[in-house]
C-alpha cells in the first residue's frame, strides 16, 4: 500500500501550486475539486487538474482527485472528468454510508473496464466527516475491497455535532480512535485532522507526533511548509527501527528454542509487542527507510 504520511490539499483551480506540490516529494498530492475550489469555478478546477494530470510530472507522489460529496450535485461530473485523466486515487469526502462506497467504487471498475484498465487500478480513500458517518464507520470500513484508506475531517465533524474546536483537540478524541479502530480491524490506513494554523510549526509537529502515536498513518496538510513535518512525524525513527528489527529477530530465535515471553534489554516481549514491532517495519519499509 502506497505511504500516506502526508496528505496535501491543492485548489483545483489553480495550476501554479499544483505545480509546486509537484516538487515537494509529498506521498500524496489532493488536487480538490471541493472545499479549496469555489462554487463558480468547479469546471474551470475539472479542466485544470485534467492539463496537470497531462502535463506534470509528479515524481513517487501520490496522483488523487477529491471530488464533491455525494448528494453536492457536482459528484457525478466531477467524477466523470477526475475517472478521465486516470489517477492513482479518487477521495470521496464525507461519506456517510457503505451504499455510498460501493456506488463511487462501482463507478470506478466501469470506467476500468470500459478502458480495458486493470480492476483495482484506482485506488479509492474517503472522508468521514459526520456524526452519521462516524456511527456507520463498521459498515463503510468494511464496504469494499477497494477502499484503502479513511481520511478524518475534524472541522466538519465539530460543526457535526455543535462542539467548540479546541488547540488540544479532546472533542474530536472518541471520533478519531474510533477512526482508528475501524481502520485497525480493516486493514485500512487512517488518515488524521488538519492542522489548521499553518505558521506553527511547533503546534503541527506536536499534533502529528500525536496522531502518530494513537495508531494514525499519516495526516492532511494545506500548506507546503507542513509537509516535511508531518512526514518526519510519521516516519519511524533510526532507534525505533533498529528496536523492532531486535524485537523481530529475537522473536523468531526464541520461538524455535521453543520459549514464549523473554526479556529483551529489560522487557517483556510477547506476542503483542512483536505485532508492534512489525507495524513499525511496516511503516519504515513504506517510507522508504529500509
Amino acid at each position: 500500500m502506497h505511504s500516506r504520511r502526508a496528505l496535501l490539499y491543492m485548489p483545483g483551480d489553480d495550476r501554479r501550486k499544483i505545480e509546486k506540490a509537484a516538487t515537494l516529494g509529498v506521498d500524496c498530492i489532493c488536487m480538490d475539486l471541493e472545499d479549496g475550489t469555489a462554487l463558480s469555478k468547479k469546471a474551470e478546477a475539472r479542466m485544470v487538474i485534467a492539463q496537470a494530470m497531462k502535463e506534470l510530472h509528479f515524481g513517487s507522489s501520490e496522483r488523487c482527485i477529491r471530488i464533491n460529496s455525494i448528494g453536492s450535485g457536482f459528484e457525478k461530473d466531477d467524477l466523470a472528468s477526475a475517472l478521465a485523466a486516470k489517477p492513482d486515487s479518487i477521495v470521496v469526502p464525507k461519506i456517510e454510508s457503505a451504499e455510498q462506497v460501493k456506488w463511487v467504487s462501482d463507478q470506478i471498475e466501469s470506467f476500468e473496464l470500459s478502458n480495458q484498465l486493470h480492476l483495482g487500478n484506482i485506488r479509492l480513500l474517503i472522508g468521514v466527516e459526520t456524526a452519521k458517518g462516524i456511527l456507520n464507520l463498521k459498515e463503510i470500513a468494511e464496504a469494499d475491497k477497494r477502499l484503502e484508506a479513511i481520511i478524518f475531517g475534524g472541522e466538519d465533524y465539530a460543526a457535526s455535532i455543535g462542539a467548540t474546536r479546541t488547540r488540544e483537540a479532546t472533542e474530536l478524541l472518541y471520533a478519531r480512535q474510533a477512526v482508528i479502530a475501524a481502520c485497525a480491524a480493516n486493514d485500512l490506513q487512517a488518515i488524521d485532522i488538519v492542522y489548521i494554523d499553518f505558521k506553527d510549526l511547533e503546534g503541527l509537529r506536536l499534533e502529528s507526533e500525536q496522531g502518530a502515536g494513537f495508531g494514525f498513518s499519516g495526516k492532511q496538510v494545506i500548506h507546503p511548509n507542513q509537509v516535511p513535518v508531518v512526514q518526519e512525524a510519521f516516519t519511524p525513527s533510526n532507534e525505533a527501527i533498529a528496536y523492532a528489527k531486535r524485537v523481530v529477530e529475537s522473536f523468531e530465535s526464541s520461538q524455535q528454542e521453543g520459549k514464549g515471553a523473554y526479556a529483551l534489554n529489560g522487557r517483556m516481549i510477547d506476542m503483542p509487542l512483536l505485532k508492534n514491532a512489525q507495524k513499525v517495519l511496516e511503516r519504515a519499509r513504506a517510507a522508504g527507510r529500509i
